[in-house]
C-alpha cells in the first residue's frame, strides 16, 4: 500500500504531534510514502511566510523530504485533476487541494490527511487519517 501526505499531515510530521501520525509514518517502509510537489509548494509557502527559526525549519523541511520523496505532478496528473474538477463544479473548494486530490488518484495511492472534509465527495479518492488514535 502507498500513500500520499496531505499537507497538514506534513506540518505534524514536522511539529512531531499528534504522535501517531509520526509512529504511523515510522511503522513503514522507506518508498511506500510520497507527497505531492504541491503539498512541497505549500509547505515551501509557509516557510517563505515566516522569519523566526527559518534556518532550522529549512533543515527539517530537507529531512523531511529525505525520507518522503516529492512526486512531480506530470500530465496524467492534469487529466486527472480535469476529471475531477469537471466532476465537482464547486469552486468553493481549494485549488490547492483538488490538484493534491488528482495527484493522488492518478498515482493510485491513499491521501492520507486530517482534513477529510477537504476531500470528500471526489469520486476513485481513497482517503486516510492518521491523526485518529483509530488508525494511528
Amino acid at each position: 500500500m502507498r500513500y500520499m501526505l496531505d499537507t497538514n499531515i506534513c506540518i505534524y510530521l514536522i511539529k512531531q504531534h499528534p504522535p501517531q501520525v509520526l509512529r504511523r509514518l515510522q511503522a513503514l517502509t522507506q518508498g511506500s510514502v510520497v507527497m505531492s510537489v504541491v503539498t512541497y509548494a505549500e509547505l515551501r509557502a509557509g516557510l517563505e511566510m515566516q522569519s523566526a527559526n527559518r534556518g532550522q525549519d529549512e533543515r527539517v523541511l530537507a529531512l523531511l523530504t529525505a525520507r518522503i520523496p516529492v512526486l512531480p505532478f506530470t500530465e496524467a496528473d492534469a487529466e486527472s485533476f480535469g476529471i475531477l474538477r469537471a466532476a465537482g463544479r464547486d469552486r468553493s473548494r481549494n485549488a490547492m487541494d483538488r490538484l493534491i486530490a488528482a495527484h493522488a488518484v492518478s498515482t493510485g495511492v491513499i491521501l492520507v490527511t486530517n482534513n477529510e472534509s477537504d476531500f470528500k465527495d471526489r469520486p476513485v479518492l481513497v482517503v486516510g487519517n492518521w491523526a485518529r488514535q483509530s488508525e494511528g
